[in-house]
């Protein structure tokens, strides 16, 4: 059976990666429900404030793939205190805020934290638990993943009600200092420092490219594709990528080793991690949209109607990470994808100004289910054909992607519900508002649709992973 790395506090050193991990990803969408009211407080307008979750997501794209590097440059202990320190530093930021611009820094500065946890947790959790104990784990690592997000609006709903939007920032803060007074002594070292010689043209490469497409997709939704701020980008980032994998593959030591694409069940994993990703962060903007702005329900309401979905979500995702050795993710991603293919399909047949919202509530449920099924099998499945060697490449691949994949969401998300409620006009006049606004949402839901049977189809070429030795 393969080795891992021993180390003094195995739960402890997973659980300051996993938490600081979530608060980063909580910190993705914390802000979703929040953004009427900071248009209000800095007059600014949607496609502005909408810059907030895209920017967070931009930095993190630009920032993963450097992953690989840094953890050959910098010791286990160094990555997670400097994470840590500069997570507090940019939520300091966001909470003394006097302007748009200065929270709009912040929320960049918070990113870098989380840019440096994600991929950590990764490779970290895959080297310090035995091969029988990494479906469990992966499963609180995939609870993680999709929590994260998904928890953001609820629970920053219910800190709006009680008090401000900068509480968000201030109770971030306190989580992030009692984590590093809680784990500073007992983080280990877990990887190999060889120092490799960085190679700038990658490093140009990859942020161009990630950051022109990320940077493309979310100025999508405030003009047309035709429109050159958005296709110049977009050109210029498919370029840039293309440049990158090339040399990464003419490289001795590569910034990225893209031979874990030739991993089929690897690759397969990559997808429908895209996949859902790119789903949750549809749902995570468009959720409280509908509810708030449409059913006219308040932030701390919209926030308690999510919670019963996200629930099931914290529950069942354990219960696939304890059963995943004997299920598979074969079995498992099938029935995720099927569920969350169904869910989507009710949404569209079911959204309107009208829909009573326990329907929207049971279909939520279904969706984090399905959810639950599929990001932590996929994933798990994923770097499981992978050598160990390959690890800190796969997971800078995976997390670069996804992050990718959540923009890509927000921003095509945004772009249809506008285009939807542009068509309404067009067809309908502007005399009812809120059948406008709920035709945008139910239109936003045909890319989710779309996406989700892209991913049922995938899981049905997925053949179970084991470990590579």
């Amino acid at each position: 059976m393969q080795a891992h790395t021993q180390v003094k506090s195995p739960k402890l050193m997973a659980f300051v990666l996993m938490f600081s991990s979530f608060i980063g990803l909580f910190g993705e969408t914390a802000l979703n429900m929040a953004l009427t009211d900071i248009m209000d407080d800095f007059s600014v307008f949607p496609s502005t404030a909408q810059w907030l979750t895209t920017a967070y997501l931009l930095v993190l794209a630009i920032l993963v793939p450097l992953s690989s590097y840094l953890v050959r440059w910098f010791t286990t202990r160094q990555l997670i205190v400097s994470a840590l320190i500069i997570s507090t530093i940019g939520s300091l930021m966001g909470a003394l805020s006097p302007n748009f611009t200065v929270l709009l820094l912040g929320r960049m500065v918070q990113a870098i934290g989380t840019g440096i946890f994600l991929p950590l947790m990764f490779s970290v959790v895959l080297l310090i638990f035995p091969i029988q104990k990494r479906g469990a784990v992966m499963g609180i690592v995939g609870l993680v993943l999709t929590a994260g997000p998904a928890l953001g609006p609820s629970i920053s709903g219910l800190i709006i009600s009680s008090s401000s939007w900068h509480y968000i920032f201030w109770i971030m803060i306190v989580l992030y200092l009692a984590i590093l007074v809680i784990g500073y002594s007992k983080l280990d070292n877990v990887s190999s420092i060889t120092k490799p010689k960085i190679d700038i043209l990658s490093l140009l490469c990859s942020s161009i490219g990630f950051g022109g497409i990320v940077y493309a997709l979310a100025t999508m939704a405030e003009v047309s594709i035709t429109e050159p701020k958005v296709w110049v980008p977009l050109v210029v980032g498919i370029i840039a990528l293309l440049l990158f994998g090339v040399r990464q593959l003419k490289m001795a030591e590569p910034m990225i080793n893209l031979t874990v694409f030739k991993f089929p069940m690897f690759s397969l994993g990559i997808i429908m991690m895209f996949a859902t990703m790119f789903i949750i962060l549809s749902v995570a903007i468009l959720t409280p949209l509908y509810l708030k702005s449409v059913l006219a329900y308040t932030a701390i309401s919209a926030g308690l109607l999510m919670l019963p979905g996200n629930v099931l979500n914290i529950v069942m995702s354990p219960v696939v990470g304890t059963s995943f050795d004997k299920v598979g993710a074969k079995i498992y991603t099938r029935i995720g994808f099927l569920l969350i293919t169904i869910a989507a399909i009710l949404f569209i047949l079911t959204i309107s100004a009208i829909t009573p919202v326990w329907q929207i509530v049971g279909l939520l449920c279904i969706f984090f289910v399905g959810v639950s099924m599929t990001i932590m099998p996929a994933q798990t499945n994923a770097m499981n054909a992978l050598p160990v060697h390959l690890y800190a490449d796969g997971s800078a691949a995976l997390n670069t992607l996804t992050q990718v994949a959540g923009a890509a969401g927000t921003a095509v998300a945004i772009t249809v519900f506008t285009a939807g409620q542009k068509q309404y006009f067009a067809t309908n006049g502007a005399e009812q508002p809120l059948e406008a606004l709920a035709y945008g949402v139910n239109h936003a839901f045909i890319p989710v649709l779309i996406v989700a049977i892209i991913g049922l189809v995938t899981s049905l070429f997925i053949k179970n992973s084991r470990s590579a030795r």
